[in-house]
């Protein structure tokens, strides 16, 4: 293995989203990955470009406002160098609240039937939002070939076993020898603790498709705080999700699938009906407060991790503003409040947040 501009432990899209950004530029860039690439948390994704979901942290905003605005053209650029399809699968969501958020017009129960026939009305205000989704195991298909149309070097199955500085970059260790590279990105997602002091731990999820027979299908996203139905086309709807502390047990257990699909079937009960057709775990990678971990860690060395649920959303935004910052320039959006330096219980975090 040849010296590298940047390498990158991790294959996620975090990791391919910001080797894409780099390569774009002329940097050499090294990606490595324990198992396969795009097989973890971005894998398991339901797929939604959920920028305005109420129930996301105010702290996302711009960020996630910069990756819907980079959206179009980072799939575009990945079906161009893979020559694969990314298909959006919806436009819209249907949102649920207890509440409604300040200037939203709550929809009609005829409305919302319009849209989702037979949804159970009485617990919530629904309102609509602009909003798309595609099947995330498209994007975990197509990613990593267009990464290596891009001339990124991939290295699966490839552990990133330490990282030392020194000499003006740093030296990768690896089962298959060491990699001298200029600079370096923990983008390791639930397993970045292991490279760096980080309070990052994995976040189990379970997720369903369910296939549902007859004509009374959907059409958008439905979702609210306690379930997501998200429509994948033939029929099928991916269902999400649970949020566990299991550390890294990617079990799928039976009683949890159908606690998932009865909480489903409670907001849309033609669920009832449907067959169970696919199960899986991932594991988010969670952040101590949930945010992002955006920051130099060292001369040469960065980490972007802790992305928890929102991986699939933030990821062109990520890797844009990641790429922005290893070349010196300044990072396009505000990234403050992602800081590892606000973790001031870790010693280590803390002696490193002072740099810039």
């Amino acid at each position: 293995m040849g010296c590298a501009d940047t390498a990158i432990a991790g294959g996620g899209i975090i990791g391919l989203a910001t080797a894409l950004e780099l390569a774009a530029e002329g940097y050499k860039v090294t990606v490595f990955d324990k198992d396969e690439a795009m097989s973890e948390a971005s894998r398991a994704a339901a797929g939604m470009l959920a920028g305005n979901d109420p129930e996301n942290p105010p702290e996302l905003r711009e960020l996630a406002r910069l990756s819907l605005q980079l959206y179009p053209d980072f799939l575009a650029r990945v079906e161009e160098l893979s020559g694969a399809k990314i298909p959006i699968r919806t436009n819209c969501t249907v949102q649920g609240a207890k509440q409604l958020p300040p200037g939203v017009r709550a929809l009609s129960d005829a409305e919302v039937r319009e849209f989702a026939p037979r949804v159970a009305m009485e617990e919530w205000y629904f309102f609509l939002l602009e909003e798309q989704s595609f099947d995330a195991w498209d994007l975990a298909e197509a990613l990593p070939r267009a990464a290596l149309a891009a001339g990124i070097e991939l290295r699966e199955h490839t552990a990133v076993q330490g990282v030392r500085s020194g000499n003006g970059g740093v030296e990768v260790e690896t089962p298959a020898g060491v990699v001298p590279a200029g600079t370096f990105v923990n983008c390791a997602g639930a397993w970045s603790a292991a490279l760096d002091a980080l309070p990052v731990a994995p976040r189990k999820g379970h997720m369903l498709t369910a296939t549902l027979p007859g004509l009374c299908q959907m059409r958008c996203v439905l979702r609210t705080p306690k379930v997501y139905i998200v429509p994948r086309g033939e029929n099928r709807y991916t269902i999400g999700p649970t949020v566990e502390s299991a550390g890294f047990d990617k079990q799928v257990l039976n009683e949890r699938i159908e606690e998932l699909l009865e909480r489903a079937a409670e907001l849309w009960p033609p669920l009832r009906d449907a067959r169970i057709s696919e199960t899986w775990t991932g594991l988010r990678p969670g952040s101590e407060d949930g945010l992002p971990i955006l920051d130099r860690i060292e001369a040469n060395r960065w980490v972007a991790t802790g992305h928890y649920k929102y991986g699939i959303l933030l990821g062109p935004a990520t890797g844009r503003v990641m790429s922005q910052w290893i070349q010196r320039n300044q990072p396009e959006v505000e990234i403050s409040a992602f800081r590892a330096g606000r973790f001031d219980d870790s010693p280590v975090l803390s002696r490193h947040a002072s740099l810039t």
